[in-house]
């Protein structure tokens, strides 16, 4: 009798999260990784730069990974790729605008020489291990995208990646379907889809469409200089405000290092076409009249050290927002970068600029597909199972609706989350356990060393701040020699205070006096008294816990 081969999936970012897509499948003594990426840290990780997965696990099975694949080159999706390649160095394949930019990421890691980049073309297919991996065209907001067909012994497993059906692309074709339906006729396994627009109806706009509004925006902006933020990966996009450029007679200037980065490695490798004596370097801009200029910059989510940002507020060295500007925010902000996003444009407004964003003008298309589209998936590929994902939980049980609608059987449906592990065959599908799993914090150079506590006092600090009794013990006697001296930042205005300040040095002093009369003097006690009455007394008057920090000193 013939032994079911069984698929271990494991998702160990991307689910009931927006960002930081990871997959790990498994099957037998081989194991691959599809996508690699980070998140955007939330409101409540004061000072962190990015998140990252957790892949604790990975190092348990570092000895069975046979690859990286990536679907497109989003940060969402290659983020994570330096430091996971730091410690566990695999082969990587991606398409070659995918692998493009992460050049530029390994290079600025200093890992860019030992890392094994192997160029894939959609259409083609590599074997790593058990698996065989297929390279799908679709259609997102970056060009080179790609859905993976893993043929596996148990079956087909389909992961679209990010995509939408754009019947009119910028470069290329559209997302190929006909190879998807015949894939749906030789039986999928799983489908595994891009959740993210679940929730809206309908199809997703063409990114051509973009191209009018443009246009429209140009012709009226005869007197103006313009500044446009999008995302740097969004090449197409990029194009099109390079075409309407060129046609208005406008020279383009590039702002942003990602962006530069972006769109020298769309220039190398064809991506972009770029119009003779168009694109001028940034320090050139005030060889021209400002009416002659179109400035391309990042910084559409509101990220705090973003070019358009500095130049919102006034902090970037070459451009200033005028009045005789006019800033076009060519993107929609990613969930929980709303308040950011409108902080820049309140700003910009304030220099008396004209901001033309998302919900003026259709100045923005989504690169993910809406219901419509995703309906048409599950229907092409006809799987036995299927599990949304990319999407907070909102959009994988609005994914698992479209999938009953189209027929689907409730029980062969998974709404998963991340590390949970689900096991698949022919005849099966089921969850069967765990693995670590969750958010490593990204701090400079720092990778995992601030956890929860550091987090918890970063809050606190930036709540209540820090009240510190500085204090000198004479190591024979135990007498207190010099202080308490109080230092306070963040709690009170110290000039105003004085009253408050003297109380909470004198009450030290008499916790002091009281725990270093006689022989035993522990350093302890007199630190957990300082903390508890000063903070209990702090609270009696103020209805505030700063962070109080005793330092003793033995002289």
């Amino acid at each position: 009798m013939k032994k079911i081969e069984k698929i271990r999936w494991i998702p160990l970012g991307g689910l009931n999260e927006i960002g930081k897509n990871m997959n790990i499948f498994e099957c037998g003594n081989d194991a691959i990784i599809l996508d690699c990426g980070m998140a955007f840290p939330d409101d409540d990780m004061p000072g962190i730069d990015c998140v990252i997965p957790d892949i604790t696990y990975l190092h348990k099975i570092r000895s069975k990974i046979r690859g990286i694949v990536l679907t497109h080159g989003h940060e969402d999706h290659i983020g994570a790729l330096p430091y996971v390649l730091k410690e566990i160095n695999v082969p990587v394949y991606g398409t070659r605008l995918t692998l493009g930019i992460l050049r530029n990421k390994l290079k600025e890691h200093g890992i860019l020489s030992s890392s094994k980049l192997n160029n894939v073309e959609a259409g083609e297919s590599v074997r790593l291990g058990c698996f065989n991996a297929e390279f799908i065209h679709t259609n997102h907001s970056i060009a080179d995208a790609v859905a993976i067909a893993l043929h596996t012994p148990a079956g087909i497993i389909l992961h679209t990646g990010d995509f939408k059906i754009d019947p009119t692309p910028i470069e290329g074709e559209m997302i190929d379907l006909a190879r998807i339906g015949e894939l749906g006729k030789e039986g999928i396994l799983a489908l595994m889809s891009d959740s993210t627009n679940a929730d809206r109806p309908g199809f997703t706009m063409s990114e051509k469409s973009i191209g009018s509004t443009f246009e429209n925006l140009f012709d009226k902006a005869t007197d103006k200089r313009i500044i446009v933020a999008t995302f740097a990966s969004n090449v197409h996009r990029v194009q099109q405000i390079v075409n309407a450029a060129y046609q208005h007679g406008r020279k383009v200037a590039v702002s942003g290092r990602s962006m530069v980065n972006v769109l020298n490695a769309a220039i190398e490798l064809g991506y972009m076409n770029i119009p003779k004596n168009t694109l001028i370097d940034l320090d050139e801009i005030d060889r021209y009249p400002k009416e002659k200029l179109v400035i391309i910059t990042t910084g559409s989510q509101g990220e705090s050290m973003s070019a358009l940002t500095r130049m919102a507020f006034s902090i970037h060295k070459k451009i200033n927002i005028e009045p005789t500007d006019m800033v076009i925010i060519s993107a929609s902000p990613i969930p929980g970068n709303e308040k950011t996003v409108s902080n820049v444009v309140n700003e910009l407004l304030k220099h008396g600029a004209e901001v033309v964003h998302e919900r003026q003008d259709n100045v923005h298309v989504s690169g993910h597909a809406c219901q419509q589209e995703q309906r048409m998936i599950i229907a092409l590929a006809k799987p036995k199972y299927f599990i949304p994902v990319h999407g907070e939980y909102r959009h994988l049980c609005r994914h698992k609706d479209l999938a009953l609608q189209t027929g689907m059987n409730p029980k062969n449906i998974f709404i998963s989350d991340i590390g949970k592990i689900i096991e698949l065959s022919e005849k099966s599908a089921k969850f069967v356990g765990s693995v670590p799993s969750g958010k490593v914090l990204v701090d400079g150079l720092g990778v995992g060393d601030v956890g929860n506590i550091v987090l918890r006092d970063r809050k606190h600090l930036a709540e209540d701040g820090i009240i510190i009794a500085v204090i000198s013990i004479d190591k024979l006697t135990g007498e207190c020699v010099s202080g308490p001296d109080i230092i306070s930042r963040g709690f009170v205005y110290v000039r105003e205070s004085e009253d408050l300040m003297e109380s909470i040095r004198t009450l030290t002093a008499d916790i002091v006096d009281q725990c270093t009369t006689g022989s035993n003097l522990n350093w302890t006690t007199l630190k957990t008294r300082i903390k508890n009455d000063v903070g209990s007394y702090l609270y009696s008057k103020t209805k505030r816990r700063p962070m109080l920090l005793p330092i003793i000193m033995e002289v």
